[in-house]
């Protein structure tokens, strides 16, 4: 059995009241889940509790800096709801889906948005299989966190947006190098523009680091 500490004692930054707004109970609420359901599922690790605010919640939320107002949005391999549910409660204008391929994850996910009361959908399944393609396909926005290297992310996130769609990878310092290493796989698999950026500056002690791909039509990216 965990020991899962006593989430009274965490204290709220204040870049949470700058991210949620109005929102900062539900922001709590899901905090709170993953500091005790999430830990004692296996979906967050005992370790990551103190620091579930900054590295987790607010990490990920800032990425709604690189979505517009009223898009669709797609979390591929969404885990504990990283970063789909952040993005939901700092941005309820957006239309979010969690894709998910194990059932106990999907099991929490479900459990915490009704509970929440939030606007998402939680489809189980694989990225890259024809019945998800086809039920969330066609997105504005592609995100992910943690699930896979640059080319395998773009393999899977490509098909799920519409031509000049977005994929969001949160990365870390490897961006770069993973950038450079797979640069001519991500072209042949229609990911272009590629760029680096940092969200959440001025916000967070230390920024979140995402790739941004749009999907480049067919034609545009033929020899």
């Amino acid at each position: 059995m965990f020991h899962v500490e006593h989430t009274e004692s965490v204290d709220i930054p204040e870049a949470a009241h700058r991210v949620f707004g109005d929102r900062l109970g539900l922001a709590r609420q899901y905090h709170d889940s993953l500091a005790t359901d999430g830990v004692e599922r296996g979906l967050i690790g005992p370790r990551e509790v103190p620091r579930l605010w900054e590295r987790h919640l607010l990490n990920c939320a800032v990425i709604g800096e690189l979505i517009d107002e009223g898009e669709s949005v797609v979390d591929v391999g969404s885990g504990a709801g990283l970063p789909g549910i952040p993005l939901a409660i700092a941005r309820p204008d957006l239309r979010i889906s969690l894709v998910e391929p194990l059932l106990r994850r999907s099991i929490y996910l479900a459990e915490f948005i009704e509970s929440a009361g939030l606007d998402v959908r939680v489809v189980r399944g694989r990225a890259e299989q024809a019945g998800v393609v086809q039920e969330v396909g066609g997105a504005d926005v592609v995100t992910s966190r943690a699930v896979a290297p640059l080319e395998k992310l773009a393999r899977w996130s490509m098909p799920l947006v519409h031509e000049h769609g977005r994929m969001l990878a949160m990365k870390g310092s490897s961006a770069a190098e993973e950038i450079s290493r797979d640069r001519a796989s991500l072209s042949r698999l229609g990911a272009g523009k590629l760029e680096i950026l940092e969200c959440g500056v001025g916000i967070l002690p230390t920024p979140t680091i995402v790739v941004r791909a749009e999907r480049i039509p067919k034609r545009a990216h033929r020899r």
